[in-house]
Order: structure tokens, then C-alpha cells, then sequence
């Protein structure tokens, strides 16, 4: 290479630091959900009633691409939060994919194991429902019910970290409520910690699944 570095990766400043290998994670709440939530979780709940696997057969249906006005306006609003992902990531130039959503209804004890989503670029998850979950519980007090943890992809990282290193937590655990969408890249593991309350939990979860191009691939110099 003629460089030290290369277009896309980090420069590093007038002293030589650089920050390496970061891992971008969005939160935000999508304005005007309320009504929006409503009339999406009467659509679950009769997609569910004609399939009681729903959760777990999330390749059946593609909610995103419902003839629902609900659905368009989640769609919408997906494809809003990847373009100002994508802007801060600073890819300047086009970004093509397809969306691929589908329900979650977590009944209380229901949790998904640790796992990332393999041929997608980015995924992300939109709540609407989230139990106000027990105060008082039989169990371990170190739970965190109705939470979703991530964990840093880089194996033991934090092994050596020591007081007010960056590097110590391993683990970004979020408690989301009803409205928010996150959104972070698809090779992030995460766990879904078990809904305790009696009321269920319901989220849409999706995948961005790149439209293949050539433009993708990074220069070589």
C-alpha cells in the first residue's frame, strides 16, 4: 500500500492515537408510535392466531412487507434509522437493501438465547409492548427481566482491563419501553432476557439484507 492507512479505516490524530475497530449501536424513540403501536399489535395478534409459532417461525411472514398502513409506517421508519446509521458510519455513497420482519411475542419465562443474525448487514428490533416487570421476585436479584444484552465481538477483550478502562464491560445491556427502535450490525451477538410479567412482551425485529454490488467491496490500493 502507499499509505499508512486506508480510506474508510481510522487516521490517527497528531500524536498517533487511533480508535480501533469501533462498534456503532443506535437507541432512539420513534416519534408519533402510540397509535402506530396499536394497530400493529392487533395485526400480530391475528397473524398469531393463525399461527401459534409465530415467534419462532419468523421466516414465514415478512411483516415489513404487509399491505398494512402500521407495517408501511415501520418499514419507513426503518429504512430513516439506517440512513442516519449509515450517514454516521460515513459511507458516502449508495447503500442498497432489502428488509426482512418479523414478530416477537414473549410470554413470561420466554427469552432467546444468545445469537447475531448470519447473511444480514445490519438488524435491529422496534418494541411495542414492554411489561412493567415484577418488583418482588422468587429469584436470583442479579436478573434483569425484560432486558436485551450485547456483547463485545472481540473474545476476552476485557480479560486484562483494570478500574475505569474502557475495555472492562464486556456486556451493553439495554431496558427498552415501548416506542424505541435499536438498531446495531447483524454479527453482534445478543441475548433476550426472559420476560417475567404476566402480560407479553411484543417486538418486531428485522434484518437489512444487502442488495449485492460491486461498489461494496473496498479498495485495494
Amino acid at each position: 500500500m502507499s499509505q499508512s492507512h486506508t480510506k474508510g479505516q481510522p487516521v490517527p490524530d497528531g500524536e498517533g492515537f487511533a480508535e480501533l475497530w469501533p462498534t456503532l449501536f443506535l437507541r432512539r424513540r420513534l416519534p408519533g408510535h402510540e397509535a402506530a403501536n396499536e394497530a400493529l399489535l392487533a395485526v400480530i395478534e391475528d397473524l398469531e392466531a393463525g399461527n401459534r409459532d409465530l415467534t419462532t417461525d419468523y421466516r414465514q411472514t415478512n411483516l415489513l412487507g404487509l399491505e398494512h398502513p402500521a407495517a408501511g409506517w415501520l418499514k419507513d421508519c426503518v429504512n430513516k434509522t439506517a440512513i442516519d446509521y449509515l450517514k454516521r458510519v460515513g459511507l458516502a455513497y449508495p447503500v442498497d437493501w432489502r428488509l426482512q420482519g418479523w414478530a416477537n411475542v414473549n410470554r413470561r419465562g420466554d427469552y432467546h438465547d444468545p445469537h447475531n443474525h448470519p447473511h444480514a448487514y445490519l438488524s435491529g428490533t422496534y418494541y411495542l409492548r414492554v411489561p412493567e416487570q415484577p418488583a418482588s421476585r422468587e429469584t436470583r436479584n442479579d436478573l434483569r427481566p425484560g432486558a436485551i444484552s450485547f456483547y463485545d465481538p472481540r473474545g476476552a477483550v476485557n480479560m486484562s482491563a483494570i478500574k475505569d478502562d474502557p475495555q472492562i464491560e464486556a456486556e451493553y445491556t439495554v431496558l427498552p419501553t415501548a416506542g424505541d427502535i435499536l438498531l446495531w450490525p447483524a454479527f453482534l451477538f445478543h441475548f433476550v432476557h426472559p420476560n417475567l410479567a404476566d402480560e407479553p412482551r411484543v417486538s418486531v425485529s428485522f434484518n437489512l439484507v444487502l442488495k449485492w454490488s460491486d461498489d461494496y467491496l473496498p479498495r485495494q490500493d
